[in-house]
């Protein structure tokens, strides 16, 4: 150990503070010489460990300085060697600098990768010469043996054509001599096929009613139809590869072309030229002529074509079987682009023709309809869609839809206009409708008729765009303007019948407006109004329609927050203010599809118009028959009407004379009512009326005049009358009474005044069960509670105490 006085002052501090801690009593320095040995041993391993470190340092210093040494001798070799790369590299390429040796080797280098690269096409399109060489040398002796190398060649063609975004569209003339070289390869196979097809087709009398159907003949039928569909597969499997999952046009198969070629000629010659069967007019004719090839020979492909299908299905796997499912949809696909040549040269020629245009879009309709119904036609199985049909061909894809609509909408409206301008238009149809149903008038029942047959009309279509679009340019336009035409109907109504109104028309024009003609006219616009509401709310359960309310739904909800339009060029606030505001909610979680229907907003708008014609209706008549009763507010003789002999007693009393106008404008104006108006409609309008003449009998007759018994008795028996009147409206006799229960408180009150006794206030034997009026008087004024009685007592629930006492004080005898 060093000496303490060799230390550092922080060594010092270090050695101190150790001692204290190791020697803090007199006893610790009997440990010291543990102690000191200890320390020793620690101070010999330190500096063995400070030894074999300096060790180390020195192989590693000896290492490093090796290691650059070695490092300089590699650089200077490096160096050697460049500069002599450098020297040969300028003797090769006779450059004088380094720089320009390189860029000259580059040059080399991309003109022989050129070379390898023009050598490889050299090679490629030796191979495409020798694979086509080869199968138009073995086309004519063993036919089959021709596919192999065919199938070779657009294996590379198809190569080519993939590897082309990858090298930036490298050698385009190389796969296009390629691609031209196995077209020309494919046509000349087909060909040399399809002769072989056709001579067979001869010999089996294709396509006549008596065919050859001998084994022999079927049997080189079956091997030549083979041949064609090998030598088409490979386009097939091309035709998935572009576009898998894709629903595409279905081809039409190679041996079908060839057996259809003879009945496209049939065709041509029928339906071209100056042909008789080529008429504009009649495009039924060319239409029922594929239909009828159909029919004919689609039998023969189901028992002949379809096996050798199933045996293919099999064999090309899940992916190109669609291709052979149906032999007989195989063959309806092979006859519809002689169709689609047809009417793409037929519809520029008629389309000037609104007419032809129409008749010919319906036939067409009408041809799609019969392949689905009769056929069940599915070009491809596995599609989402069913076919579309030619008409969705003709309407979408050719762009004739938007033409077609038009003239559809003009020839709607013609019509309409034709239906309103008719001299009966606007007369009430009694006899067509069910005798507890209002009356429309038959302008009203043809606008119906006309836009059912507006629906026949479209209804085949597919696009679901142009089915709404139909809805709503046509037939919810004809409802909007045979609306508008009744909503001006009941306005000019209330304007001839206004003061200004009467003053203007004079005498003459009061005749067409009052009494049984004013009430007739309101008639027709409830009659025509409901007849239409309850249309639309039939054809809103219809299944068509809930078809396309559903699929309106569908489609607002998936673009909702695209914000693309839900119908062609029609946004979804449009669609909605047309049809129903429920379609601007589809998509929020409260609205479920059976909330809505596609009539709601039109509908809704001739329910206003019926509620509001009603309301007119009632009122009118309730005006008409209170003016018919002023006179009668006027008797004066109620007080004074002695008491009738025992035999007119027996008979009902007669209705009193000034009453006798007001029956027979009541009777009249409620036979009219009673034919034109539903039961249910009918029955509120009368019990308004009821209620406005009890009102008025009670204010003007009942309270303004003193009753004898007799008096009383007649005021009963006029109320009675007006009611049996009332009563003969409402149809059937189950119903009579009615009208005394809408009034029940005009007749309790009748029943009060009605009283019978004598003039010393005693009964007479005939009325023992009946109250006395003196009874009844004393009861009825002591105190409400006894007049409660009373009126119990008497069945009377619907007057007051006081309004039974107001009615009392009526009679003479009370009152005196």
């Amino acid at each position: 150990m060093a000496p303490v006085t060799a230390l550092s002052s922080h060594e010092r501090t270090r050695v101190e503070d150790y001692l204290n801690d190791k020697i803090q009593v007199s006893a610790d320095l009997e440990s010291l010489d543990s102690l000191l040995s200890g320390l020793r041993a620690q101070q010999e391993l330190q500096r063995k460990q400070l030894s074999e470190a300096g060790e180390a340092l020195s192989n590693a210093t000896k290492a490093s300085h090796e290691h650059a040494e070695a490092t300089r001798k590699h650089a200077e070799a490096f160096a050697a060697e460049q500069e002599d790369i450098d020297r040969r590299l300028k003797t090769i390429t006779q450059s004088e600098t380094s720089d320009q040796a390189a860029r000259s080797l580059e040059k080399s280098m991309e003109k022989l990768q050129r070379l390898e690269i023009s050598k490889g096409y050299v090679d490629l399109l030796k191979e495409a010469e020798e694979l086509s060489k080869q199968a138009l040398e073995s086309v004519a002796s063993e036919p089959r043996a021709a596919l192999g190398p065919y199938a070779r060649l657009r294996k590379i063609v198809g190569l080519l054509k993939n590897a082309q975004p990858a090298a930036e569209g490298a050698a385009p003339h190389l796969v296009d001599y390629t691609d031209k070289l196995a077209s020309a390869l494919r046509e000349q196979i087909k060909k040399f096929f399809g002769d072989q097809l056709q001579n067979t087709l001869q010999e089996l009398k294709w396509p006549t009613r008596e065919l050859n159907l001998t084994d022999e003949l079927l049997t080189r039928w079956r091997q030549d139809v083979e041949l064609l569909l090998d030598l088409q597969t490979p386009e097939l499997e091309s035709r998935d590869t572009i576009a898998p999952g894709v629903s595409l046009q279905p081809p039409v198969l190679f041996p079908l072309e060839v057996m259809v070629h003879h009945l496209d000629l049939r065709f041509k010659y029928h339906f071209s030229g100056d042909k008789p069967t080529n008429r504009l007019d009649k495009p039924e004719y060319f239409l029922s002529h594929i239909m009828d090839l159909i029919n004919q020979h689609a039998g023969f492909f189901a028992s002949y074509l379809q096996p050798i299908f199933d045996d293919r299905a099999e064999v090309v796997g899940p992916s190109l079987e669609w291709n052979f499912y149906n032999a007989s949809h195989s063959f309806i696909t092979a006859l519809l682009p002689m169709l689609t040549q047809k009417i793409s040269l037929f519809l520029p020629q008629i389309s000037t023709y609104p007419q032809l245009l129409s008749h010919f879009i319906h036939e067409l309709m009408k041809f799609d309809n019969e392949v689905r119904d009769t056929w069940s036609y599915l070009p491809d199985p596995y599609a989402e869609d069913n076919w579309k049909g030619m008409t969705w061909e003709v309407l979408t894809k050719q762009g004739w839809y938007d033409r077609w609509l038009q003239v559809e909408k003009d020839f709607a409206l013609v019509r309409y206009k034709d239906i309103i301008d008719t001299a009966d238009s606007g007369e009430i149809d009694y006899d067509g409708m069910d005798i507890a149903a209002s009356k429309p008038t038959k302008a009203a029942i043809r606008v119906n008729d006309l836009l059912e047959t507006i629906t026949e009309r479209y209804q085949p279509l597919s696009s679901f765009s142009q089915k709404l679009r139909f809805l709503i340019d046509i037939q919810i336009t004809i409802f909007d303007q045979f609306h508008e035409r009744l909503s001006s109907a009941l306005e000019a109504y209330l304007a001839m019948t206004s003061t200004i109104g009467r003053t203007v028309q004079g005498a003459d024009g009061q005749a067409s407006v009052e009494g049984v003609a004013g009430l007739e006219r309101l008639c027709r616009v409830f009659g025509s109004a409901e007849y239409l509401e309850r249309k639309m709310e039939d054809w809103s359960n219809d299944v068509f329609f809930v078809e396309l309310w559903s699929e309106l739904q569908d489609r607002v909800r998936q673009n909702q927050n695209s914000g693309r339009n839900v119908a062609g060029a029609m946004s979804v606030a449009e669609v909605a203010s047309r049809t129903s505001p429920a379609v601007a909610h589809s998509g929020t979680q409260i609205e479920t599809s059976s909330d809505g229907a596609l009539f709601d907003e039109t509908a809704s708008a001739y329910r206003r118009l019926r509620l509001r014609s009603e309301t007119i209706i009632t009122s009118t008549l309730s005006a008409n028959i209170l003016n018919a009763l002023k006179p009668y507010s006027r008797v004066s003789t109620w007080a004074t009407l002695s008491t009738p002999s025992a035999t007119a007693t027996a008979s009902p009393l007669s209705p009193t004379s000034d009453l006798a106008a007001a029956m027979r404008a009541l009777s009249m104006q409620l036979s009219l009512l009673s034919r034109a108006l539903g039961t249910a409609p009918l029955r509120r309008v009368l019990r308004q009326l009821l209620l406005s003449i009890q009102s008025w009998i009670w204010d003007n007759v009942l309270l303004k005049h003193n009753f004898s018994a007799t008096g009383a008795a007649q005021l009963a028996s006029d109320v009675d009358h007006l009611c049996s009147v009332v009563d003969s409206a409402t149809g059937p006799s189950k119903h009579a009474g009615i009208s005394l229960q809408t009034i029940k408180r005009l007749t309790e009150g009748l029943r009060l005044l009605c009283l019978s006794a004598t003039d010393n206030g005693e009964v007479s034997p005939e009325e023992d069960s009946t109250p006395r009026l003196w009874d009844v008087e004393n009861k009825l004024f002591r105190d409400n509670e006894s007049a409660r009685g009373v009126l119990a007592e008497l069945g009377i629930d619907t007057l007051s105490e006081a309004e039974a006492r107001s009615v009392l004080e009526r009679r003479v005898e009370v009152g005196n």
